[in-house]
């Protein structure tokens, strides 16, 4: 018999799944549930077992983990009668790995200490390929004494795992985090127009300017999209598009200006408008390319 501690997986979408699927390589017994069947079979096909629901999924966990879009997701799984809260034994650890408000991961840990729940806010970064490849930065948000129980799960799913601060802490390090990428992609994706326009190579172009002080995670990464222009989702427009209303009205809320993540939130949302919501964030590309009067 296994002494890893049980666990419930709530959300098996695109990150979801990879990162439950690399917790079952690490040896725990994986319980999940999400809303798509194929996605459910996915799992059992990796040895996970499937749940007929929510409740049946945290009811013997030592742990529940929950991977879905927003706020109101998270508060759809957490509350109510059929809710984790409700289900979720005494003393389970409840860690929430979707890129929420803050003020929603500490009304959420409040809620669930008077469950006898305690709770950790774990947003991550990296991407699709980062949850594949098990190499996420997760920033967390918590007690230190919870962090460490749940440190070697962190270690199964991503490298880089700080422990922020107190309850909402690891969602504010996530909003920055969302703000620098954004700002990183659209910096690129004008970058390859001008490169373009102006007939340089833009493979090699991109090549060198990776391997100098422009070079970054975000360019590594999406270097292949842009000369591609291949577009299916990683990282979705439409999350990004909450991400950066996250950051801007948590910047607000603090006295924080962002004037160039405003410019980028907006040009976010104009992609959105267009149309592109369900295409990778780094389709912001397409917007500077109309911008810039091409046809897309």
């Amino acid at each position: 018999m296994s002494t890893l501690p049980k666990i419930a997986w709530i959300g098996l979408g695109i990150m979801g799944s990879p990162m439950s699927e690399n917790l079952l390589k690490a040896g725990y017994q994986v319980t999940g549930y999400t809303l798509e069947q194929e996605k459910l079979d996915r799992l059992a096909r990796a040895g996970g077992t499937a749940a007929a629901s929510l409740a049946d999924a945290v009811r013997d966990a030592d742990v529940v983990i929950t991977m879905v879009p927003a706020s109101p997701q998270v508060e759809a799984i957490a509350y109510g009668p059929d809710g984790i809260l409700e289900n979720a034994k005494e003393g389970a650890l409840l860690i929430d790995m979707s890129s929420i408000t803050p003020r929603t991961s500490v009304d959420l840990a409040k809620a669930a200490a008077a469950k006898g729940i305690r709770v950790l806010d774990a947003p991550v970064s990296g991407g699709e390929a980062g949850a594949v490849e098990a190499v996420l930065s997760i920033m967390v948000g918590g007690e230190q004494a919870d962090f460490d129980s749940a440190l070697p799960i962190f270690q199964a799913l991503g490298k880089t795992i700080v422990l922020c601060g107190p309850h909402g802490s690891g969602q504010t390090v996530k909003a920055a985090n969302q703000l620098i990428v954004a700002v990183n992609i659209q910096a690129c994706a004008e970058a390859v127009v001008f490169l373009e326009k102006s007939g340089v190579d833009l493979k090699a172009a991109l090549d060198v300017l990776n391997g100098g002080l422009a070079g970054s995670t975000v360019l590594t990464r999406k270097k292949d999209n842009f000369l591609q222009r291949d577009f299916a989702p990683g990282f979705r427009i439409d999350l990004h598009h909450k991400d950066m209303g996250i950051v801007t009205d948590a910047a607000r809320a603090v006295g924080a200006a962002l004037p160039v993540g405003a410019v980028v939130a907006q040009l976010v949302a104009s992609l959105r408008a267009q149309g592109d919501g369900g295409l990778d964030h780094s389709a912001l590309l397409r917007a500077v390319e109309r911008l810039s009067g091409q046809q897309v």
